[in-house]
Order: C-alpha cells, then sequence, then structure tokens
C-alpha cells in the first residue's frame, strides 16, 4: 500500500467528493424536472423512464473498459479525461430542440460522469487503510445524497427564475472547476512501478477473474435490482408517484424529495461513522445486508398497500433501509487484490447502473401497460411495484442461498 498522510487525505477525499457531488445531482435533477420536460415535449411516462435511464445506459456502457483504465492509468487521469464528455454532455442536454437531443445529451452526462464513484474507490483501495475505506465509502455516498438534494428544491427554485436551460450551463462550469480541482490535489498512479502492486504479467487481465468470483455472483443479483432499483425510485419514480398517487403538486414533490434526500444524507453519514465500531465489533458486511435488505422489501410492501396515504415520509425509509446494500462495494473492493480492484468496483458498477436504467424504463413500460389496460394512476403504480418487489424478493433470496457455498473476506479490525 502506498497510504496518505491525512491531510492529503482529506484534500484528495473532497476533491473527489466534489465531482461526485456534482455528478449525483445530475443524476437525479430529471425528477425535479420531469414535470418540465414533459410538458414542454410532449413526453408520456416511457419517455420519461428513457430519458432519465440514458444517464444510467450511458454511465453503465462504459464501466468495462473503465475498470481496465482504472487499474492502468489510476484515478486521476481516467476521471479527468471522463469529466469533458460530462461537460459536452451538459452543453448538448441545455440546447436540444428535441427528445432525441435531450436523450443524447443525457446519455452523454452519464457516460462522462460514470467514473466519479468508481476513481475514488480504486484510489482509496490503495491510499487509504480497511477502516478508512469503508468510512470513505459512506461519506462520498453521503456526498452524493447532498448533491440529490441540491438536485430538488434549489432546482425548483431556481427554475421560475433563469428556466432549465441555464442551469446545466451553470453544471458544465461547476464540472470544469471540478476538474481543475482534481489535476491540482490527486496524487498520479504510480502503476507498476509500486511493488504492492503485481507487474501487468502477473496479474489477471481482463474480466473472467471478476465474473466468476463466487462473492460477486452472489452479489450480482442485489445490486440489480436493490441497489439499482432505490436509485431508480431516488431519482424519477418517487417523484411521479407522490403526484399522480398521493396528490402532491410540483412543489410538494419538489420537497418530498429533498426530503428524501436529506435522510439519505444523514443516513450516509451515520454509515460513516459507525463503521469503524461495527468492523472492530466483528459486525461485516454480510450479516448487516442480510439483516437489513428485508426491511426494505416490508417498507416496499407497505408503501404498495398503503397507495395514495404514502407520501414521501414512506419513500424516504424505503431509500433510507436500501442503503444496506451500499455496503457491498467497500466489501467487493477488499474482496480483490489491488490489481483487479478497480475491474472489481467497474463491473459491479455496471451490473447496478444496468438495473438503474432496467427498473426506470421497465416501470415506465409497466405504467403505460397498465394504463392502456384501464388502470387508474394508482393502480397502474401499485401493479408495476408489485413485479419490482417480486424480482427484490428474488434477489434477496439468491444473495441468502449463495451464502451457504461462499462468504468473502472481509476486512479485520485494525
Amino acid at each position: 500500500m502506498n497510504l496518505l498522510q491525512r491531510r492529503t487525505a482529506v484534500t484528495v477525499f473532497l476533491a473527489f467528493a466534489f465531482a461526485y457531488f456534482l455528478s449525483a445531482l445530475l443524476r437525479a435533477v430529471t425528477a425535479t424536472l420531469a414535470p418540465t420536460l414533459a410538458g414542454e415535449f410532449e413526453m408520456h411516462a416511457r419517455d420519461l423512464g428513457l430519458l432519465s435511464g440514458g444517464y444510467f445506459l450511458g454511465f453503465a456502457a462504459t464501466q468495462l473498459p473503465l475498470g481496465n483504465w482504472l487499474d492502468r492509468h489510476g484515478p486521476k487521469r481516467v476521471l479527468l479525461g471522463f469529466l469533458v464528455a460530462a461537460v459536452l454532455g451538459c452543453v448538448l442536454f441545455s440546447v436540444a430542440t428535441d427528445f432525441s437531443g435531450l436523450l443524447a445529451g443525457r446519455v452523454l452526462c452519464g457516460a462522462g460522469v460514470s467514473a466519479c464513484l468508481m476513481a475514488p474507490l480504486t484510489g482509496y483501495r490503495r491510499w487509504y487503510t480497511p477502516t478508512a475505506q469503508l468510512r470513505a465509502n459512506s461519506w462520498m455516498l453521503m456526498t452524493g445524497s447532498l448533491g440529490m438534494v441540491a438536485s430538488t428544491l434549489p432546482v425548483q427554485w431556481l427554475l421560475p427564475l433563469a428556466g432549465w436551460r441555464p442551469l446545466f450551463w451553470g453544471l458544465a462550469a461547476l464540472i470544469v472547476l471540478a476538474m481543475g480541482w482534481i489535476a491540482f490535489s490527486v496524487p498520479a498512479w504510480v502503476g507498476a512501478h509500486d511493488r504492492a502492486v503485481p507487474e501487468p504479467s502477473q496479474a489477471p487481465s481482463g474480466y473472467a477473474a471478476v465474473w466468476r468470483h463466487p462473492y460477486f455472483v452472489r452479489l450480482a443479483p442485489l445490486g440489480f435490482f436493490t441497489y439499482g432499483g432505490m436509485v431508480a425510485m431516488q431519482t424519477l419514480w418517487a417523484g411521479p408517484w407522490m403526484q399522480q398517487v398521493a396528490g402532491y403538486s410540483a412543489l410538494e414533490a419538489a420537497t418530498g424529495l429533498f426530503w428524501i434526500n436529506v435522510a439519505m444524507l444523514c443516513t450516509f453519514w451515520g454509515w460513516g461513522m459507525a463503521s469503524h465500531w461495527l468492523l472492530r465489533k466483528g459486525v461485516d458486511a454480510n450479516r448487516l445486508m442480510a439483516a437489513g435488505v428485508p426491511l426494505s422489501l416490508l417498507v416496499m410492501a407497505a408503501l404498495i398497500v398503503l397507495g395514495e396515504r404514502a407520501g414521501a415520509a414512506a419513500w424516504a425509509l424505503y431509500c433510507v433501509a436500501c442503503t444496506f446494500v451500499s455496503l457491498s462495494l467497500p466489501a467487493l473492493a477488499l474482496a480483490f487484490p489491488q490489481a483487479l480492484a478497480g475491474r472489481a468496483l467497474s463491473a459491479y458498477n455496471l451490473v447496478i447502473f444496468v438495473g438503474v436504467f432496467a427498473v426506470q424504463w421497465g416501470i415506465g413500460l409497466a405504467l403505460d401497460a397498465f394504463a392502456a389496460a384501464g388502470a387508474t394512476p394508482m393502480a397502474a403504480f401499485r401493479w408495476s411495484m408489485g413485479l419490482y418487489l417480486a424480482c427484490n424478493v428474488a434477489a434477496y433470496a439468491w444473495f441468502v442461498v449463495r451464502a451457504r457455498g461462499h462468504n468473502a473476506l472481509q476486512p479485520t479490525a485494525p
């Protein structure tokens, strides 16, 4: 390991966190802009699902080459290159005159920010201790929640003053600022000259060792449906549910999304504070996920039953209950050697964000299908969420069954 000094480690974390804040804001802003964009471009539910999911499609498309590049070139060079595409995506989205232009900009934005979490986690695998990695992972996700908070009420307040197009010009400028901070503060990647890291000839090539790893196989369905589905709800479908089922106004829905993301922010802060204590007590990620994921299943079932009585508080509880799955990221990284960490994280991130795309678009398709069959908006949402819940139950059952054959090695207490 090339562990960083405390001051340098904090500076590096803040630089990465600012970029991830912006990527999360871009990810979630469509939930707030959905009514505006739907009205201006005459979109159906399937169009909204595809537009929001386009970000995740672009995100997922880069993950396999991203993992190889991170292991070879390191977080700094890779992230700076990717963020150029994010700037171009924001500009393209802001000048779009039709749905295809919006979708192209959205896909490019997703591809451009796709390294904003995997790059720092790859760096943390080498630069931080195991305990610090768990804490940094939780606090990076907390920063992402802060970006999602910024995508709700602040964006809703800005819309009447500036409109949605200048908002994306401003985001492009902030991404350029983040690039300067990363270029100045993040250390270079030592790569093959670092004796703690295997030489390229010694390290496995490609992704075969990742895809076949029993722990990766065990986590994949949970990442696809539970983690990916939580992001899909948080960044899109919670908003339309609050308006079409619970009867919220656009401002009330934005306020609800604001408090959902505040709840997520506080939860990830709590995970960061508790991670060191949990690790020292020998409570590993697998045990926490096995105990915590059923809570999210129960909350989703209650949400479906409550219907119009399930508003922002119910969605906040659901998203908070899903955060147990976020512990899988550092656990997966620690289950692989340093030379494979970038590929392992990127492969898992691919699974998650393909899941986000599939759930966002799939629910949009289901909503339109049930509406075409004569269902009310509430009934259409209930049936669609019921199908989603069934997939989550199956994913959790797989995670539990696979535990009998394999448990990944967890970090030991320092």
